[in-house]
């Protein structure tokens, strides 16, 4: 026997959504409920994908379509071709996520030159009639055979021109003969065949449609941008069609139970009288706000608003319905979950709980974490970006919004942020070295560089908007310009940058600052409640470390230190220090060094008091700290006393063919000791300062980046260790503090057994095991990684999402083998994947004690912890 193709909507409910698809799925639970719902029949998913394998439906798949149309037939009590009284049907898809737009529906199916004559007998209406096959002839057109749609728009334009008439409902009987006439005649030019005449041959035709619009474009960008699986098909619901065109009683509409804007408690929609569906949302005619139904069909107001309130409380969830209303009575053709804006679904979540209708637990399993991102950064003002065009698109590396003038170096954004101005900092890819430009900037692009470069983990840290990798963007750091094509945006021009979308626009677009209500207060205090793994910050100066505790942060999973050192007053010395011939000129640079980095570790332990705090000792390549430019060299020598031929040779001495696998990390602490021995003594006389001034027993967390095997960390752990006992014994204090490692190099988690006998925490640096485990470099991979998720080589960029099939599987193999060696090891992770969702639920999966995320994801790491738990249940 045949596998089942086809359901009627009697024969499925809302859990059949897989199969039948969301819209499918929800036509036969309204259905199962009672709702005047026009019957109808859903072809499956599992055709779609059926079909795709070779785009031609089978036999068994057209046996039962012919079959269930017999039955919806007896239903009806017409007959589908029938001359006399033809039974009409709507062709819609229904993917099992909701698509709204993506997919193409063809209305009035059925209709032909012999019975459009029944339907002008049978409902005294030729006019009706005849509206019903022009567009019938349109949507068939375009959809089926992809005729362009403006052909058939020009020709009722150019009628209604003609006639001097604002709308098509003033289109006469014979105007709307000579339309169906000329569309007739487009569709014979443009296919060179007739329109088809057989309604079961335009059944199957545009079933085929529906399948095949499955992969259009506008479907596939869609799903790319909502992480929606590219294989599982859409159904196709075939429905008797009801009529809102057959006169002033009768009507179509679109509403939700809730506004999708704000989350009022309120109907929200729109209706036209004398109008099919698509004419809501075409914008060929105003629509009239829902409430004026209330005087214009009173009764029918009545039924629909008690129908919209049982579905609510039947799907206990904001639905998006559409209704027909055909001579006074409603049809009910649609029901889904309401798509809504991030402020709409966290009132509407919370109202819910407090309504009784759901519980705390599913309120938070109903917000999309990404989505928090609308509320935490600075947004466009709609109207203004509708009216802007997209200059540029990269890489959306730091949501938000940004306007302001052009600066190509740190220091010319630093003085012109300084003097009040709104700067975007634009370079190639930025360094350690422009921190204070970017600090000072609204917002920074660059023309390279990937979603973990260094301006994009900067930005994300700092809540900066940034747009990375915008190849289109040629930069001329210094000529002081960019170019688009022919577009050219000089220092001082202004740009606009959306950094939730990747789009950089010429021009100043208004934005709005974003404002947190009480709600969010009270769905992030049920997510700390339901949440089991910690959520802690990168932070690197005091303020990060204020900003990510009023997020929520519990502690600082990564605090960076080469950033400390860029610094005007501090970065001479830092480039003396590592300039320095011999051990004894390095530790008098570092003992002017000494205070500023104890001064910072006060800062941020004075903050965080008993919360965990750990210190990531330097990481980055020497060179990354040296000057570039002629003058800053020359200053250098001079103060140094070497001559600029001598400086010159020390500077290129450090220069590394590949710096990210060079010398930089443990390595710095293996060759230059005395660095790891200042850093230590700052972290520990800071930690020893604020207990003694607090009365809190600060606790640091001192780690050692790079780490790939036991001898090295042996090596590091000791150096720190005899360090941090001299200081507590100079300063006849007590101090607890832990000695940890980074994971970030695939071999250190295959030997994470033996590391453990010495680390006392693990954090896996997530960022450079991505890189060193597929062999991409993390600053330029970006060039590329877009073509392997379009050819579907990736399902999505491994920076971005934590690639659980590979860096995933080293990741569980270093948990699993330190605790072997420690079963209660502290483990966690602080590469960017922590502030990803679905990242967040695989570190769950895999026991980590926390995650770590920039301040401004806290929010929506917490958010994510909370459903991983709840989804544990």
């Amino acid at each position: 026997m045949d596998k089942k193709w086809v359901y009627m909507f009697s024969e499925g409910d809302t859990t059949m959504r897989n199969l039948l698809g969301g819209k499918g799925s929800n036509l036969a639970e309204m259905t199962k409920i009672g709702l005047p719902v026009p019957q109808g029949y859903t072809v499956t998913t599992e055709a779609c994908i059926e079909y795709l394998k070779d785009t031609q439906l089978t036999d068994g798949m057209i046996s039962q379509i012919d079959a269930n149309m017999k039955t919806l037939e007896e239903i009806c009590n017409k007959k589908f071709g029938d001359p006399q009284d033809p039974l009409l049907v709507s062709v819609r898809s229904g993917a099992k996520f909701s698509m709204p737009g993506m997919m193409d529906t063809i209305l009035n199916l059925g209709l032909n030159d012999v019975s459009v004559r029944g339907v002008v007998a049978n409902t005294q209406n030729e006019r009706f009639a005849l509206d019903a096959y022009r567009r019938f002839i349109q949507m068939f057109g375009d959809v089926v055979l992809e005729i362009e749609h403006a052909k058939f728009e020009d020709v009722l334009d150019e009628i209604k021109n003609r006639e001097g008439y604002e709308d098509e409902t003033q289109l006469t009987v014979e105007n709307l003969k000579e339309v169906v006439q000329r569309y007739k005649e487009i569709y014979l030019q443009e296919t060179g065949n007739e329109f088809p005449q057989d309604p079961n041959e335009q059944l199957l035709m545009a079933v085929e449609a529906v399948f095949k619009s499955w992969n259009n474009n506008r479907a596939r960008v869609y799903r790319e941008k909502n992480n929606i699986p590219h294989d599982i098909g859409t159904a196709v619901n075939v429905q008797a069609m009801v009529f809102g065109n057959m006169g002033n009683d009768s009507g179509t509409g679109v509403a939700f139970t809730r506004n999708p804007a704000t989350g009022e408690n309120k109907l929200f929609g729109e209706f036209l009288i004398n109008a099919q569906g698509e004419d809501v949302v075409a914008g060929i005619r105003t629509p009239k706000d829902i409430e004026e139904l209330k005087d214009e069909m009173p009764d029918v107001y009545k039924e629909f608003h008690e129908t919209s309130e049982l579905l609510e409380k039947h799907y206990r969830e904001m639905q998006d319905v559409e209704f027909t209303i055909e001579k006074n009575k409603l049809y009910m053709l649609q029901t889904r979950s309401g798509k809504r804006t991030a402020e709409a679904a966290i009132k509407i979540a919370v109202d819910m709980v407090k309504e009784g209708l759901i519980t705390e637990e599913e309120a938070l399993t109903r917000i999309e974490p990404t989505s928090l991102d609308q509320l935490l950064h600075p947004t466009f003002d709609p109207k203004a970006l509708e009216e802007k065009e997209i200059l540029a698109t990269g890489l959306p590396a730091s949501p938000g919004a940004a306007k302001g003038r052009v600066y190509f170096n740190a220091e010319d954004a630093k003085n012109a942020a300084d003097k009040g101005e709104d700067v975007i900092l634009v370079r190639k890819e930025t360094s350690p070295e422009d921190i204070e430009g970017m600090y000072a900037a609204k917002g920074i692009l660059t023309s390279t560089g990937g979603m973990t470069s260094h301006a994009a983990v900067v930005a994300r840290g700092a809540g900066i908007c940034c747009v990375a990798g915008c190849e289109d963007a040629k930069v001329f750091e210094d000529k002081k310009y960019f170019q688009v094509g022919d577009i050219v945006i000089k220092e001082g021009d202004d740009i606009s940058l959306h950094g939730t979308t990747g789009d950089v626009f010429q021009g100043s677009i208004k934005t709005q600052d974003p404002v947190l209500s009480e709600d969010f207060g009270e769905l992030m205090k049920w997510a700390v409640k339901y949440k089991t793994m910690g959520v802690y910050a990168n932070a690197d100066t005091p303020h990060d470390a204020a900003t990510a505790l009023e997020f929520g942060a519990e502690g600082i999973g990564l605090c960076r230190t080469e950033h400390m050192f860029f610094d005007e007053d501090r970065i001479s010395s830092m480039r003396r220090m590592i300039l320095s011939q011999t051990v004894e000129q390095r530790e008098n640079y570092l003992a002017e060094l000494l205070p500023m980095q104890r001064e910072d570790f006060v800062g941020i332990f004075e903050i965080m008091l008993h919360r965990p705090v750990t210190v990531r000792l330097l990481d980055p390549p020497l060179h990354e700290f040296l000057p570039t430019k002629a003058s800053d060299i020359e200053q250098l020598a001079a103060d140094m006393g070497y001559t600029i031929d001598q400086l010159e040779s020390y500077i290129r001495d450090l220069e590394e063919f590949n710096p990210m696998l060079g010398h930089r990390g443990c390595r710095l602490a293996v060759t230059y000791p005395e660095i790891a021995v200042m850093q230590t003594r700052a972290i520990i006389e800071a930690a020893i300062e604020v207990t003694k001034k607090t009365g809190v027993d600060i606790v640091p967390e001192i780690m050692i980046p790079l780490i790939s095997m036991k001898p090295e960390m042996d090596y590091v752990y000791n150096v720190i260790k005899e360090t941090a006992e001299k200081v507590i014994s100079e300063k006849q204090a007590t101090l607890n503090y832990h000695i940890g490692t980074m994971i970030e190099i695939p071999r250190a988690t295959l030997v994470a057994d033996k590391i453990a006998e010495t680390a006392e925490f693990f954090s896996f640096g997530t960022n450079d095991l991505t890189q060193m485990t597929y062999g991409f470099s993390r600053d330029d991979a970006a060039k590329y990684i877009e073509d392997y998720t379009e050819k579907e080589i990736l399902t999505s960029d491994p920076f971005a999402s934590i690639d659980q099939e590979g860096v995933g599987q080293l990741v569980r193999i270093g948990v699993e083998r330190g605790r072997k060696t420690k079963p209660n090891l502290k483990v966690g992770v602080c590469g960017e994947h922590g502030g990803d969702p679905a990242s967040v639920q695989f570190f769950y999966d895999c026991d980590l004690t926390y995650v770590s995320c920039s301040p401004f994801r806290v929010p929506l790491a917490a958010l994510a912890a909370a459903q991983a738990a709840i989804n544990d249940k």
